[in-house]
């Protein structure tokens, strides 16, 4: 019986060392974690040196934990903090290559144009002084309008050409009956008879649409950058909603409460995480591929099919042969005007001794190849052919960069959780949402519908983020836009420092820029998120061109038309 009793009392013994060893070995050391959670800039006040009890938690799981309440919640604001650094981290490429191509672009067309006026203008003030002088208003005003159009203007870009050829009209009709006085109204009524008349032939038409697509096609396709930047910057300050910051805590931090800290997530495991943080921004990707093909094809058409040693020649024929055109039809075209308009009175002075036909018959023509200028002329056309040289590397740079950002928004969860990045490389040696091991669940795919189903991430299918949505809006808007420019077509627009809209769009200006775009039978959203009443943009234009704008067509066109004003004045 005492043998009994003494046994009995040995394995009561034994059992309790048994509980009271395994209780030690359950409270491990927290000098781990407490290291890693100090190099995170936190205190280690009241943060326990071992283990303790874990039912407190409300994100980790509730075992032996090294991690207080407040140790949680801290973890949580540096889960959220690092999530938004690591989304503005992996885009700062890509935004930057907005922001610097717009900067450079910007600068290259306004470069080309300035170059273009300020030389030409220069060579004909030294070669004709006064008589230049008296006349130069009309190409002055060209240029002041076309930059106006570019900077985001409000300027109908076909009507401000049409007048300027009817200027040109009223100041040669006049130059070619000088013997005559013309008052304000009857040179009005000239104006009226231009594209009756087609005193310069067919020269304007041509000019106009060469113009015409290449500005077009500029603004908008500088305004697509713009609009890029803007976009791509609102997104990457993305919302992080309670759901997600509870699952980037588990991800991140959950290690640490099990004291862990070292312990990287399993790749897939992040996949998961980041693809419901991230579902909204995955939406955008459709709209944003559609953008960056449409700005890629507007490229193709600022390269042009043309340098400018081969399109400098049949532009500067074309201007000629404008003039001389006029010039051959004088008689019928004055006889035409003066039934139309009336018998102007005599101004008492006649013709010089060298009459104006003699100065075109022996200024406007088209120089050989021998006879090109090779003084002030060519200087200004060498300055021109460098800007020019320096805009397309410029063009197909963008071209470059513009390819790299297809699939953004899509494949960041891929860039964030890059293995040896932010994940274990080693499937069994990493982070699975409990403990170490492997991640057994499936990667859901990108989007906010497909979060239905995701094991890790808590998303609303049902309320996609209004921001997002916006900027969906804002890119279909632009992308409606390039399409027409890629075509052609100019689409309205609005500049909020003017009343009323004409056609135009695009824009050129700098940062801090605000414009309005007013397409035909739709309302353009503005990318910031205070707008809650937009509609989608028109349907694309309909098929494309067989051959595209270059810019290097309009340099040609605003420059040889002074050059045969020059001829004139001599």
């Amino acid at each position: 019986m005492y043998a009994m009793w003494r046994l009995q009392v040995a394995l009561c013994t034994l059992s309790l060392l048994s509980l009271s060893s395994g209780g030690e070995s359950k409270a491990r050391s927290c000098s781990e974690v407490r290291q890693a959670y100090n190099a995170k800039g936190f205190s280690l006040v009241n943060v326990p040196h071992q283990e303790i009890s874990g039912e407190h938690l409300r994100v980790c799981p509730q075992g032996y934990t090294c991690c207080t309440s407040e140790m949680e919640d801290k973890l949580n604001q540096q889960s959220k903090l690092e999530f938004e650094n690591l989304v503005e981290e992996s885009s700062h490429n890509m935004r930057t290559t907005f922001v610097s191509r717009h900067k450079k672009f910007d600068e290259f067309f306004l470069e080309l144009l300035d170059n273009s006026e300020k030389s030409l203008n220069s060579m004909f003030t030294r070669t004709y002084g006064k008589l230049y002088m008296q006349n130069s208003e009309v190409f002055q005003d060209l240029f002041t309008e076309l930059k106006r159009y570019y900077t985001g203007g409000n300027v109908n870009l076909e009507e401000m050409l049409n007048d300027f050829w009817s200027r040109l009209l009223e100041r040669m009709f006049q130059l070619l009956n000088s013997q005559y006085h013309f008052t304000d109204d009857y040179l009005e009524c000239i104006s009226k008879y231009t594209d009756q008349l087609k005193p310069f032939g067919d020269v304007p038409r041509k000019l106009k649409a060469q113009v015409t697509r290449a500005f077009i096609a500029a603004r908008t396709f500088v305004q697509g950058l713009m609009v890029g930047r803007e976009v791509a910057n609102r997104v990457a300050k993305v919302n992080v909603v309670p759901a997600c910051v509870r699952a980037l805590t588990k991800m991140l931090y959950c290690p640490y409460c099990r004291g862990m800290p070292g312990l990287k997530p399993c790749h897939n495991y992040c996949h998961n995480v980041m693809r419901g943080c991230l579902a909204n921004q995955a939406d955008l990707d459709p709209e944003w591929n559609l953008f960056i093909d449409a700005m890629l094809l507007v490229a193709d058409r600022l390269e042009g099919p043309f340098n400018i040693e081969a399109v400098i020649e049949p532009i500067d024929i074309k201007i000629s042969e404008a003039i001389m055109t006029m010039q051959d039809n004088s008689m019928q075209v004055s006889a035409k005007v003066f039934q139309g308009c009336g018998q102007p009175k005599p101004s008492g002075i006649g013709r010089s001794a060298r009459g104006i036909s003699d100065v075109f018959s022996a200024r406007f023509r088209p120089y050989t190849p021998e006879e090109r200028p090779t003084t002030a002329a060519g200087t200004s056309l060498d300055r021109l052919r460098v800007v020019w040289r320096t805009m397309q590397h410029s063009v197909i740079d963008i071209k470059e960069k513009l390819k790299e950002s297809r699939r953004f928004w899509s494949n960041l969860p891929d860039d964030i959780c890059a293995k040896g990045k932010l994940t274990e490389s080693d499937e069994e040696q990493c982070w699975n949402s409990h403990t170490k091991g492997r991640y057994f669940p499936e990667v859901v795919k990108e989007g906010l519908t497909n979060q239905v189903n995701n094991p890790e991430v808590d998303v609303d299918i049902t309320r996609p983020d209004t921001l997002i949505r916006q900027q969906i809006m804002a890119l279909r808007v632009m992308t409606n836009k390039l399409r027409n420019a890629y075509n052609g077509n100019d689409i309205y627009f609005q500049d909020s420092s003017d009343e009323g809209s004409s056609s135009g769009s695009g824009s050129g200006c700098s940062d801090g820029c605000t414009t309005e775009f007013v397409f035909v039978g739709t309302e353009a959203p503005v990318i910031g998120a205070d707008r809650s009443d937009e509609r989608a943009a028109a349907a694309a234009a309909g098929k494309s061109l067989s051959c595209g704008p270059s810019l290097l067509l309009v340099m040609a066109a605003l420059s040889l038309p002074l050059w045969a004003m020059q001829t004139q004045l001599r």
